[in-house]
């Protein structure tokens, strides 16, 4: 019988339980089955027992301190050196739900696309949601696939969910891998290991161009597989625990610079050594990969087709333009006036010199429209700016309160 590995990475989660059953139930084949969890786990929390799966042959479940975590691609990496042989692999978090026939229906769809003459596919999508607490009758009744959001003031790529219409009849072209949906062959868990100096952010976009370069081909799901929850209000998460999460995603996103060549950031012999085991593929380049999504790390830039979110592949010789969005936070306390006719936001280089400008005359609203935390985006066709002003004009005072910082 082909096998299949399963990979979750749990960490504090009253969902695990939930989600492991609904796994094995839902399983047209459950004896194929090979469960391996990284139990990150609180005494505080009584209700995380996984006891009773203590005793089936299927389990293997690494038990975790909460204490002793060093993030989700750390565990993620834990869990993958447990890999033994299977004949595929499905990366999950802790918390989902599984239409009937899951394991049959991500079969099929692996050896569809292989006969197609795609030979290492890979199923992956920020799959549709679910609540919880309104289950079954909140799950969304429509695939999702992954878009473009992003690329972050540090150079993190990020995306977003879009719906993909019923009209395909197999899985459609990706540009992106979601660390929550991947289903593959189990070779993956070998060939393209996470890497467990990455905390969070970089997780995805990082393992996206390892897979691509070291020869898969990216799909999304044409149907609903599986159900993931987004939110999780009033859940305990890593960040929430570790007192140095800042300083490990910090690192991260240095890391996913570097590998990717983010703003011409060149990978020296001695940064490669330190990528070994979680280095870029052969069989494809980077380069191969931006020509297929459009996307250019170099200069952070996109082409239309990535903005539009048209099928890839892109085309050699496509035109790329800077993408700069971003959401500026600042203090309502930080302005005191109470006749604002408008706020400058204006961006700048490293040298000093203005690169944008935008006078907001609703200023007032945004102040009152979330006293608790007013917020600004942007989303511009432009390079990454260094610095940003935001600067009041009050009709009583003329030029008012300024605030200003670095991107």
């Amino acid at each position: 019988m082909e096998s299949i590995f399963i990979q979750i990475a749990s960490y504090r989660d009253p969902e695990l339980i939930p989600t492991i059953d609904d796994l094995i139930n839902n399983a047209d084949s459950p004896k194929r089955l090979t469960i391996c969890i990284a139990h990150q786990h609180s005494k505080e929390d009584k209700w995380d027992s996984l006891q009773k799966y203590a005793n089936d042959p299927r389990f293997i479940i690494i038990d975790i301190p909460h204490q002793e975590s060093m993030g989700a691609c750390w565990a993620r990496n834990q869990i993958q050196q447990h890999y033994d042989n299977q004949t595929y692999t499905l990366q999950l978090d802790s918390h989902h739900r599984f239409v009937k026939g899951w394991d049959t229906l991500c079969i099929k769809m692996l050896k569809d696309l292989q006969e197609k003459g795609y030979n290492k596919p890979l199923l992956t999508s920020y799959i549709s949601s679910y609540n919880p607490e309104k289950d079954p009758e909140d799950r969304h009744p429509q695939p999702w696939g992954m878009s473009f959001d992003k690329f972050t003031p540090e150079g993190i790529v990020f995306f977003l969910p879009y719906h993909i219409e019923n009209k395909h009849l197999l899985p459609i072209k990706a540009r992106f891998y979601s660390a929550h949906f991947a289903f593959t062959l189990g070779q993956f868990c070998t060939e393209v290991p996470h890497d467990p100096m990455l905390y969070f952010h970089g997780e995805e976009i990082s393992i996206t161009v390892r897979a691509y370069t070291h020869g898969y081909d990216l799909f999304h799901p044409h149907k609903i597989i599986a159900w993931h929850e987004y939110t999780r209000n009033g859940r305990t998460k890593h960040w929430d625990d570790d007192t140095q999460w800042n300083e490990k995603n910090l690192v991260a996103h240095a890391r996913t610079r570097t590998l990717l060549g983010v703003d011409g950031l060149i990978c020296t012999p001695c940064n490669q050594k330190s990528f070994e085991g979680y280095n870029i593929g052969t069989a494809r380049t980077i380069k191969d990969y931006e020509v297929y999504a459009g996307i250019r790390f170099k200069d952070r830039s996109i082409t239309e087709a990535c903005l539009q979110n048209i099928a890839p592949p892109g085309k050699e010789g496509a035109v790329y333009f800077p993408k700069f969005k971003h959401t500026l936070e600042f203090q309502y306390s930080s302005f005191t006036k109470n006749d604002y006719e408008f706020a400058a936001l204006i961006f700048s280089d490293k040298q000093g010199k203005e690169i944008y400008r935008k006078d907001y005359t609703n200023f007032d609203n945004i102040l009152k429209s979330n006293p608790s935390n007013p917020t600004i985006t942007i989303d511009e066709n432009m390079t990454r700016p260094d610095k940003w002003i935001l600067w009041a004009y009050s009709k009583s005072s003329g030029w008012a309160e300024r605030i200003e910082g670095i991107i």
